[in-house]
């Protein structure tokens, strides 16, 4: 699988990322044989980062054990910041204590990369300041070698973009079919500061599935008619709509790296084959035209002022 440079990290990350939400049982049960049957997939894939958190049930502990034996030469990546639906706690004594938990369960001394987790639903000020300032003392005392922050807003990313010198972002659902302001609203900026951006959720949490999101999803409902459209659209004209949303997610989104759930291996084999299958110009504006007027709508997330 192709490799490329994580802004200006010296991290040569895979174009598919994996992410281990899906190991916590976040979406349904998963066994132990099956998650750890999904890791080897996915290193032997190609895959080179793994995306974590605390947040994510027992996912951490279970990509520890999968690794054993395969750490070397993979990018691994937690967060710290959230622990439940509403449990937040950004203080930098957490922050510290979250992370030795995390190395604890993912069996390691370091993490390459370190984030705060969903800015958004906490007031800014203090995460740009003393917390980020936690994150800086946990890269000098070589905890994590990068850190960064993730969120939903594009506003609390650029912001914490500029008030920082943060290594890396994540931003989600963000280069979809549903909204594909990424490169025009975060990565012009970024790039700027060297910043990497890592890319995610590119079925928008489900909502570019057959079967639509199992989750409780933020999106109202003209972001959600809109996915049932281009849905309905892709069906049509005989495509798989979340091969597709893969396909533009990863190729569209001038990211290095897009990270990808699943513990299905049906569905990671089809998102590392969207990697390089070129798009169908035609069916892709199709679709997109079904979308209509919820094309490049977002929903709120967390504090209002941070949106």
């Amino acid at each position: 699988m192709l490799q490329r440079a994580l802004g200006r990290t010296g991290l040569e990350v895979s174009t598919v990322a994996f992410g281990t939400s899906p190991l916590g049982d976040m979406f349904g049960a998963v066994d132990e044989q099956a998650a750890q049957a999904i890791v080897d997939r996915a290193l032997d894939a190609g895959i080179t980062f793994f995306d974590s958190s605390p947040y994510y049930g027992s996912a951490e502990e279970r990509l520890g054990r999968a690794l054993r034996g395969r750490r070397d030469g993979v990018i691994v990546g937690t967060k710290a910041g959230r622990y439940g639906r509403d449990d937040f706690d950004f203080s930098p004594a957490r922050i510290r204590s979250s992370l030795e938990e995390s190395l604890r369960r993912l069996q390691t001394d370091h993490v390459e990369i370190f984030q705060l987790h969903d800015i958004e639903f906490v007031p800014l000020a203090p995460v740009l300041s003393e917390s980020y300032d936690a994150l800086r003392q946990l890269r000098d005392e070589g905890k994590c070698r990068f850190i960064g922050m993730t969120g939903y807003p594009t506003a609390a990313l650029r912001r914490a973009i500029e008030e920082t010198e943060l290594d890396v972002v994540l931003s989600y659902s963000h280069a979809t079919l549903l909204d594909s302001c990424l490169p025009t609203s975060l990565l012009p900026v970024a790039d700027e500061r060297g910043v990497g951006v890592i890319n995610a959720a590119a079925v928008a949490l489900g909502l570019l599935t057959p079967g639509g999101s199992r989750i409780e999803h933020p999106a109202g409902e003209e972001i959600r008619a809109g996915a049932r459209r281009a849905v309905e659209a892709a069906e049509r004209l005989g495509v798989d709509i979340a091969f597709l949303a893969n396909q533009f997610s990863i190729q569209r989104s001038g990211c290095a790296t897009t990270v990808i759930g699943t513990v299905k291996p049906q569905h990671l084999d089809s998102a590392v084959r969207a990697a390089d299958t070129p798009i169908d110009e035609d069916v892709l504006a199709e679709v997109l035209a079904a979308v209509g007027p919820a094309r490049d709508t977002c929903w709120q997330s967390g504090l209002p002022d941070n949106n």
